[in-house]
């Protein structure tokens, strides 16, 4: 398995080898050995184990809880796929307000880690798009938290083509300068603390 930091401090994505025969294929998203040699840890104590289905156009996000505690995130594709963008939302990080994109297919089992803090959103590139989520805390809706992926300042690479699908509640969104003004975004923690345990 191959790893490399993303632009966003703690966020990786790592790269599994793929076996592949006449049957399919194989691949393990995660190895401890890796993901420790990344995060100076083994994966947090998984907490709760979600996983969505979207359609084509379909973009979830962008999702955020506070930090500290804030809930760390261990994210694949099962089926289909999606872009997967990592963006920076901790004051005080040395990448604030920086993000990056990774396309997660269920044919190369690649697999994204979000830090406490970092925000989330994905687009779905095809029908029956499966994401699963490895996730450090029980979501709970009143610390679960959005940004407008439309926010002109982050410049997201959403798919161009049509308006992109959202919930009522990601459209209605604000933006990161918004969220800013009132007090709405996680801190920084340059020493990694412990993964949250709610």
């Amino acid at each position: 398995m191959k790893r490399r930091e993303l632009a966003v401090a703690g966020a990786f994505v790592f790269d599994p080898d793929v076996h592949s025969d006449p049957r399919g294929n194989f691949a393990s998203p995660y190895q401890e050995s890796t993901f420790a040699a990344a995060v100076g840890r083994p994966l947090f104590p998984v907490a709760q184990a979600s996983r969505n289905v979207s359609r084509r156009g379909v973009v979830r996000g962008l999702h955020y809880t506070l930090a500290p505690p804030g809930t760390a995130k261990y994210v694949f594709c099962a089926g289909g796929r999606a872009l997967d963008m990592v963006v920076d939302l901790r004051v005080g990080s040395p990448t604030f307000g920086r993000w990056e994109a990774v396309e997660l297919t269920a044919g190369n089992g690649r697999a994204v880690y979000l830090p406490p803090g970092a925000g989330h959103a994905f687009a779905a590139l095809e029908d029956d798009t499966v994401m699963c989520y490895l996730l450090s805390a029980e979501y709970r809706r009143e610390d679960d938290l959005t940004l407008s992926v439309l926010d002109e300042d982050l410049a997201l690479p959403l798919p161009g083509g049509q308006p992109p699908a959202l919930s009522e509640r990601d459209a209605a969104a604000p933006t990161l300068a918004e969220a800013a003004a009132r007090g709405l975004l996680p801190d920084y923690a340059p020493v990694p603390a412990p993964y949250a345990v709610r």
